[in-house]
Formats: C-alpha cells, sequence, structure tokens
C-alpha cells in the first residue's frame, strides 16, 4: 500500500501541475461546465465525437489538484473509448474513489488506480469525480451546469 500511495502522491503532482489535453478541443460538439462548490473546483470539458467514440476531449479549469488531475488522467482514459466503454470506466473508478469495492481490480483501471486513497477523504470524492460527471452530462447531450451538489 506504501508504493501505491507513493505513486498516488507522484502522478497526482505531475497531473495537476501539468494536465494534459489542457484545452477544449475545436469543433468539440459538446462543451459542459462543472462546478463543485465545497471545493471551488471549476472545469469546462470539450468533447468530440466520432459516431460513438470520444476522438478528443480536453478540459479547462481551476480547482484543487485532485481534481485537475483526475480531470488529465481521465481525459487520456477515455480518448478512443466508445461512450459505454467511459461509462463503464466512470463506473468502476467511482466505486473506486467512494470505497464502495472493496477488491477494485487495478489492472483495469490502469493509472487510475492511484485515485484509490481518495476513498479515505471522502470530502475529496467530489473533487475527484466532478469532471466524469461532466463528461456523463456530455454524453448524455445534457447542456444543463453540472454540479457536484
Amino acid at each position: 500500500m506504501s508504493d501505491l500511495r507513493e505513486l498516488y502522491q507522484e502522478v497526482i503532482l505531475d497531473h495537476s501541475k501539468s494536465p494534459r489535453n489542457n484545452r477544449v478541443p475545436a469543433g468539440a460538439e459538446e462543451r459542459i461546465d462543472g462546478h463543485n462548490p465545497l471545493c471551488g473546483d471549476r472545469i469546462t470539458l470539450g468533447v468530440h465525437f466520432d459516431g460513438d467514440v470520444i476522438r478528443d476531449i480536453g478540459f479547462e479549469g481551476s480547482g484543487c489538484a485532485i481534481s485537475m488531475a483526475s480531470a488529465s488522467t481521465m481525459t487520456e482514459a477515455v480518448k478512443g473509448c466508445t461512450r459505454d466503454e467511459a461509462h463503464a470506466l466512470f463506473h468502476k473508478f467511482h466505486e473506486l474513489v467512494t470505497g464502495k469495492d472493496r477488491e477494485p481490480d487495478l489492472d483495469a483501471l490502469g493509472k487510475l488506480a492511484v485515485f484509490a486513497g481518495v476513498s479515505e477523504y471522502p470530502m475529496r470524492v467530489k473533487c475527484a469525480t466532478l469532471c466524469w460527471h461532466t463528461l456523463e452530462s456530455a454524453m448524455a447531450g445534457k447542456h444543463d451546469k453540472v454540479t457536484t451538489e
């Protein structure tokens, strides 16, 4: 567990200082705003679909290290996924960060597995999942602002 905690810290710091896909893609069919009032996290997520596949995805925003790192790693993880695959990945991620999955398949989560430590800090779950809820809204074609409250 110590190794995972160390990796968690490294990945969170790396992705929060140098977020990947930190832009809203030109031509994004979906552009959704998300807000976590508790922590002050704000993101704008842009998604470009090719049929059912997420061809490009990016975000702009500000927030805590967990929120920004989660958005960065999420965009890397779902690029090239179908909507169903992205939804299933969100479900696995949500179970991980809420601690509901006592024996998560960390290999299936890839780099997202480093967020396992979030389950120890319930106040941080909303930080880690804001981008995912925003993606769910984009995939459903909803244009309402997403909030974690």
